[in-house]
């Protein structure tokens, strides 16, 4: 009779967890994370690198190359999004878009019938978004009127070539 309890209970013991597993598993949050790695690196190195989130909050700043870690998510539901701007005098501006993608894991949630984590933990994690781009790697572009080309010139109007006279403005 003491047997039958003790089969009987690690009967009811083994099922209450595989049916936890079920209903309370959550494949992104348990399979991946919520924060990825992010290389910069720009030719010529030791421009200013500005990282500005989907509200134009800065949320890193500093010089190439740089290695830093950025959120997926920005909040419940939400994916986040970044500005990646790339500057150094005498050179364009550049700026690059990383976005973030529902994470494959996420869709495990329906396969497992995990429906508390694909509709609260993994959203509430940010376990359910993974950023598009590891590695932002670019050549800047020297730009065609730096600062140091330009020069302010004061001249009589008898100075002025005939040529450049169409292109005078009264003030």
């Amino acid at each position: 009779m003491r047997t039958k309890n003790v089969k009987t209970h690690v009967v009811k013991c083994l099922m209450t967890a595989l049916v936890s597993v079920f209903l309370f598993s959550s494949c992104a949050t348990i399979f991946t994370k919520s924060k990825y790695p992010l290389l910069v690196n720009s030719n010529p190195d030791g421009a200013t690198l500005v990282i500005t989130n989907k509200k134009g909050i800065p949320v890193f700043s500093g010089t190439t190359p740089a290695s830093l870690t950025l959120k997926s998510s920005s909040g419940f539901f939400s994916g986040e999004e970044y500005y990646v701007k790339i500057s150094l005098p005498g050179y364009n501006d550049k700026v690059i878009n990383v976005s973030s993608k529902i994470e494959g894991w996420y869709w495990g949630n329906l396969l497992l019938g995990g429906w508390l984590g694909m509709l609260i933990i993994d959203p509430a994690t940010g376990a359910m978004w993974k950023l598009d781009t590891e590695r932002i790697s670019v050549d800047l572009i020297p730009s065609a009127h730096s600062s140091n080309d330009l020069e302010l010139k004061i001249m009589e109007i008898n100075d002025i070539p005939n040529e450049w006279r169409e292109y005078l403005v009264s003030i």
